[in-house]
């Protein structure tokens, strides 16, 4: 073979053009020695398995030849000894007396390729802490380090000058003792013999005193800066006039508060290492992002979680405390649980060992080396009070407990600190005015600044380190009310908290002010329910309380991480963005030049539906006709509310089970879950689409007249998970929509389905309006307004002006947002004859919006939109620019 002519390939850096040099096992790939340096300081990959390219492949360096036998080379490591060793070393007999000398049979010999393995596994942590910690605060804290150096001269100039002159002081004060002494005890006898003994102890003292004197002040100035200020420090205490001045006569320009004073007035601060605030290192990223979720085995929902490392979590649900990893795989499982609480139950200290309330409501710990050996750290001795959450305090070392008991059928909370032998050494239970602060504590934990903050009640409680209290949060805006779920608090002092009201993860500074909604009904999880920060990376774990998942965020980023290949990249991506798109606007729709909104919307006409109790859901098929259904009937009725047919079959407890098309044909689901087609003629029923899964379940229907397709929204009873579903006219699945781009759940439990002019799906889910594009992607989601104040949405429609209406249960009303989701006014509130408006449908012909009682079997018809150029009996053409979204007030109709 011609090796002059082979083609040999060097391995490149997989991030920039630079040789690599390391390789990241964790994501896998090759690093040059700079994006090494950003790889491993970056909160996103900073617990990643960095390794060099020799230890890769398990290469050992050349190798060295045996000092003691030059005819070998070093091919072993001797443990004891811990020096390399060839063949002949460990036969040696010198080597071999060594070891009877320190009382071993044979020393331990070990490959020096397994040894070198070993060794850097022990060092593993250390090398990990040195290069993303030790070398990313290094820059920030030199430049303060020299400041600081270039100011202490001056600074210890001033202070020494200052001691100098109190030491002088001290001197004179001394001295006057000593005379004031002996003019009291010698001039009268009779003193003297009640005070020898005081006399030789004052004696001795004062020769002490004057032995500190000369070590304070001298001729020259003979010690160290550091040396002086470390003998104060440990002198100081032992100086004490106390006990031999009491008893003697002083005069009134001398006594023992102002030799005190003297001597205290020096102040010695102790400091340890030096740190950088998190303020200095830290920051908030633009939003929440994604890193990774799981879905946890052995538990039904995550209503608390606490992290223990990077890759591994404590996750609980009512009768289950399960450690999983990153993979979901459970590890272990507690089983002497306290059942029955879905609260903060459970916390992990700086061991990683497991804290935890047990069945009988004593406080346990877990070792973490065997997972087997638990020990009482708190016992229960009053039965009157039940613990309730605990959080261990990462600054103290000590264990934070909420309790609660009932008192005359009040719940009196309170909580309590123990040190780490478990003594109890604080609680907080009344503010300054004697009342309770608490009344069922739910979740536990302390800020960096000593708060403790307990989520209570429909409160979040914070008090501070002695236990004054300092404010309540009650909700955004304040006292909009909260339902209490998990809390933490992260490195920059944020306060975050879930709550189950609005399915929000609401974000505090640490003075109680809300900052933002950090997540709102995250996909895959839609009620957030439990939270743990993990101090070491940076990340959110937040549990959800509607499944078994537990997704994982990042919002904090460090001051200097470098997100961008290179800036050779940054300048091309940068350079790229500027360049615009053409062909990405939708083309403006006709209606928006025919049509305008009218203010206020006009009461056409009201019908009482004969045949059903309620409107759960109404589909028009003409202007004078329309079905309508509650969770047991279907009928077709007209104008005056006559029935005109039933449908006998449909399936029973849904809301959207029907549509029509542009054949005026009804499409229903029956009580089997299949999907029907009723005839015009109201005879021939027949199957469109077939249910063949039994665990997945069709929940509500919608026929798109812009593609002629079937939209379905679907429930799998088994795994808990929705997704939509499009079948075109022939009844052949055509696309399917469940997640987002992460890999998330879209949908918790769809109850109407619609389709928008521009070919936008939106899903009337749990708690907000799911809308995707016509492609599947992800667009937004509505969780009321302000955004993430909360929703309940129920009947959902769009209109020919591309707006989305949804009625909203929590504010009984019927709210109009356009197509990107942003919020344009209550279009109706508590509609006459109607209070609780619950469905709609919206007819396409004649502009008519018809919106269906959820409190009885009314049907009420509006008109919102005219044409631009028609003219109305009451209502007179107003100028363009004056459309109802931009300041039209809400219509109450009484």
């Amino acid at each position: 073979m011609d090796t002059a002519s082979s083609t040999y390939r060097a391995h490149k850096c997989s991030k920039c053009p630079g040789d690599t040099e390391y390789h990241c096992v964790s994501c896998p790939c090759d690093l040059c020695p700079q994006c090494k340096e950003n790889h491993v300081k970056d909160l996103q990959t900073i617990d990643h398995d960095v390794v060099s390219h020799r230890d890769k492949i398990n290469y050992i360096p050349t190798q060295e030849i045996c000092v003691r036998h030059p005819s070998h080379v070093y091919t072993k490591y001797c443990e004891p000894c811990q020096v390399p060793v060839c063949d002949t070393c460990s036969e040696d007999q010198l080597h071999r007396f060594r070891s009877f000398l320190y009382g071993q049979e044979q020393h331990e010999i070990l490959n020096i390729q397994i040894a070198y393995k070993t060794k850097r596994q022990q060092h593993r942590g250390t090398i990990h802490t040195i290069r993303s910690e030790a070398l990313f605060h290094r820059p920030v804290l030199l430049p303060r380090i020299k400041t600081d150096f270039k100011t202490c001269h001056t600074e210890f100039s001033r202070y020494q000058s200052e001691m100098l002159t109190k030491a002088q002081r001290l001197k004179n004060r001394i001295n006057l003792v000593r005379k004031d002494f002996m003019k009291n005890v010698f001039c009268d006898f009779d003193f003297k013999h009640r005070c020898l003994k005081q006399m030789i102890e004052m004696s001795r003292h004062i020769v002490s005193l004057q032995e500190y004197e000369l070590r304070y002040v001298q001729p020259e100035f003979t010690f160290s800066a550091l040396q002086f200020l470390s003998f104060i420090k440990t002198a100081l205490p032992q100086i004490n006039l106390t006990l031999h001045t009491s008893q003697l006569s002083m005069t009134q320009s001398l006594n023992k508060e102002d030799v005190m004073e003297s001597l205290s007035a020096i102040q010695i601060t102790e400091r340890g290492n030096r740190r950088v605030g998190n303020q200095c290192l830290l920051k908030l990223t633009s939003g929440a992002e994604f890193h990774q979720s799981l879905t946890v085995t052995g538990v039904g929902r995550c209503y608390h979680i606490s992290c223990v490392t990077s890759d591994r979590v404590w996750v609980s649900d009512y009768n289950n405390l399960m450690l999983t990893d990153t993979t979901g795989v459970p590890l272990h499982r507690v089983e002497d649980l306290c059942p029955g609480i879905n609260i903060g139950l459970h916390t992990v200290n700086s061991e990683s060992e497991l804290i935890y309330i047990d069945r009988y409501y004593n406080i346990n710990k877990l070792s973490k080396t065997d997972m087997k050996t638990t020990t009482t750290f708190i016992e229960r001795t009053d039965s009157t009070w039940e613990p309730q959450c605990v959080y261990w305090s990462p600054s103290t070392g000590d264990l934070l407990v909420a309790m609660y008991k009932y008192d005359t059928k009040i719940r009196i909370g309170k909580v309590t600190r123990y040190n780490q032998s478990g003594q109890l050494t604080q609680t907080i239970q009344n503010d300054n005015t004697g009342r309770g602060l608490y009344r069922y504590p739910h979740y536990i934990t302390e800020n960096n600044n000593g708060d403790v903050v307990v989520f209570d009640r429909r409160a979040v409680v914070v008090t501070e380190r002695g236990a004054r209290y300092r404010f309540s949060y009650t909700g955004h805006p304040s006292g909009s009310g909260l339902w209490p779920c998990g809390i933490c608090t992260d490195a920059l002092s944020h306060i975050l908290v879930c709550d189950g009201i609005t399915d929000t993860v609401q974000m505090l500074d640490r003075d109680g002010q809300f900052l933002s909604h950090l997540l709102i009904r995250p996909s895959g999880i839609f009620s957030p329910q439990s939270l743990s920060y993990d101090v070491n990376t940076h990340r959110l774990w937040v549990g959800s309380g509607a499944n078994n998942t537990v997704v994982i965020y990042r919002y904090i980023t460090r001051q200097d991480a470098l997100t961008d290949l290179n800036p050779a990249t940054a300048d091309v991506m940068e350079s790229l963005s500027e360049i615009p798109t053409t062909g990405t606007e939708k083309p403006q729709q006709g209606n928006q030049c025919l049509l305008k909104l009218m203010s206020p919307p006009k009461l056409l006409h009201s019908l009482t539906v004969t045949g059903v109790g309620r409107c759960y859901h109404i589909s028009c098929v003409t202007s004078d006709r329309v079905w309508v259904s509650d969770y047991n009937n279907l009928m077709l009725t007209d104008t005056t509310g006559v029935p005109l047919h039933r449908v006998e079959d449909s399936c029973s407890r849904l809301y959207g089970l029907h549509t029509v098309n542009s054949e005026s044909e009804l499409i229903y689901i029956d009580r089997n879950y299949n999907i029907n087609k009723l005839s015009k003629d109201m005879k021939t029923t027949t199957t469109f689409i077939e249910g063949t899964d039994s665990t997945l379940r069709p929940r509500c229907v919608y026929w798109s007249p812009s593609t002629g397709d079937l939209l379905v929204a679907m429930y799998k009873y088994d795994t808990k998970t929705s997704k939509v579903t499009r079948y075109n006219q022939s009844g052949q699945l055509a696309q399917i929509i469940q997640n987002d781009n992460t890999g998330l759940g879209l949908y918790r439990q769809p109850n109407y389905i619609t389709e928008n002019i521009n070919g936008d799906v939106m899903v009337s889910d749990h708690s907000a309006v799911v809308v995707t594009e016509r492609g599947g992607r992800h667009r937004f989601s509505y969780t009321g307004h302000p955004s993430g104040s909360g929703l309940e949405p129920s009947g959902i429609c769009t209109d020919a002006l591309s707006h989305i209406l949804v009625c909203d249960d929590k504010t009984k009303t019927v709210q109009m947002l356009d197509r990107d989701g942003q919020f344009l006014s209550h279009l109706l509130i508590r509609p006459s004859r109607i209070f609780r408006p619950w469905s709609l449908s919206y007819d396409v012909n004649t502009h008519h919006l018809w919106v269906g009682s959820w409190y009885n079997n009314t049907v009420v018809i509006y008109r919102y939109i005219t044409r631009q150029d028609a003219l109305t009996d009451e209502h007179t053409p107003r100028p363009d620019g004056e459309a109802l979204y931009n300041s039209t007030p809400a219509v109450e109709w009484r």
